[in-house]
C-alpha cells in the first residue's frame, strides 16, 4: 500500500481508480488548496476522510521548519492510503501499435532513482506516451516517492514490469514498434527522427546507460547533440528531451 503525500497524485487516483483509495488522513489543520479538492472529491466518492494529529510533530513545528506538506521530508499535512496500481500485460501495452496515428512508448533499463522514474512518468503523461516498460532487476520499485513525484502521471500511463528486457524489446518489434536506444555514443542524431512510425524509446540507467544486450536489440541508437561542455543528461531529462523532439511532428 502507498501513502501518498502529493495531493495531485491523490486527485489523479481518485479520478481514475477511486476504489483503490482507501482513506484520506488529515492532520490538525483545515485542508486548503489542492488538499481541499482531495477532501471534496473523496467525500463525493464515499472515500473515508479522517482527521487528527499526524505522527511526527505539530503543525507549528512543520511551519517553523518551512515544510509545505506536499512532498517534504517532515510530517505531511495529509496523506492518502492508496493501493498500488496494477501492471498490464505486455500484449495489452502494445495493443495500440500499428494504427493510423503513430505513438511513442518508453522502456527504462534498470533505472535506480525513484525520483527519475516519477519524473519520467509525469513527462510521459504530458506527452501522451502509450506505455512504459520497466525492468524488475536492479531497478527502483514503483514506490510512493515515484507516485508523488509523478504528480498523477502514474495514473495516466500504462506500464509493464519485465524481468527480461531483451525479450520484451523483441515483442515490441514483433508488434510493429521501432526500438530507439539513447546513448551519448549513438551514431545517429535523435533530432533527425520524426514520429513517422511507432517508436519505443529506451532510456538507460543513471550510471551505466544502456546495457550491451539492450543495445543489440535496438533498431537505431541516437544521441542528443550537446552544445556545451556537458555531454550527458540526467535520465529523466533525457527522456523529456527525446519526447519533445519526437513530438515536433
Amino acid at each position: 500500500m502507498l501513502e501518498l503525500k502529493n495531493p495531485h497524485s491523490v486527485l489523479a487516483a481518485l479520478a481514475t481508480r477511486a476504489r483503490d483509495v482507501l482513506e484520506i488522513r488529515l492532520g490538525d489543520h483545515s485542508p486548503h488548496g489542492a488538499w481541499q479538492d482531495v477532501v471534496d472529491s473523496a467525500r463525493s466518492l464515499g472515500v473515508p476522510v479522517r482527521t487528527g494529529r499526524m505522527p511526527g510533530g505539530s503543525s507549528k513545528r512543520r511551519a517553523a521548519s518551512g515544510d509545505k506538506g506536499g512532498q517534504g521530508r517532515r510530517t505531511p499535512l495529509a496523506v492518502a492510503a492508496v493501493r498500488d496500481r496494477s501492471d498490464v500485460g505486455i500484449d495489452e501495452l502494445f495493443s495500440s501499435a500499428g494504427g493510423d496515428e503513430h505513438g511513442v512508448w518508453l522502456a527504462l533499463d534498470r533505472l535506480q532513482d525513484p525520483h527519475n522514474i516519477g519524473a519520467i512518468f509525469r513527462t510521459a503523461a504530458f506527452y501522451g506516451v502509450r506505455g512504459v516498460l520497466l525492468t524488475t532487476n536492479q531497478s527502483a520499485p514503483l514506490s510512493q516517492t515515484a507516485y508523488d513525484v509523478a504528480s498523477g502521471g502514474l495514473e495516466h500511463v500504462r506500464f509493464t514490469r519485465v524481468g527480461n528486457l531483451a525479450r520484451a524489446l523483441r515483442q515490441a518489434r514483433d508488434a510493429g514498434l521501432w526500438v530507439m536506444g539513447t546513448s551519448e555514443r549513438g551514431e545517429d542524431n535523435l533530432s533527425d527522427n520524426t514520429l513517422d512510425r511507432d517508436w519505443l524509446v529506451v532510456i538507460g540507467s543513471e550510471e551505466r546507460g544502456l546495457r550491451r544486450l539492450t543495445l543489440e536489440h535496438c533498431d537505431v541508437v541516437c544521441q542528443m547533440s550537446p552544445r556545451g561542455g556537458i555531454t550527458s543528461l540526467n535520465a529523466s531529462v533525457a527522456a523529456a528531451v527525446a519526447l519533445t523532439l519526437l513530438s515536433r511532428s
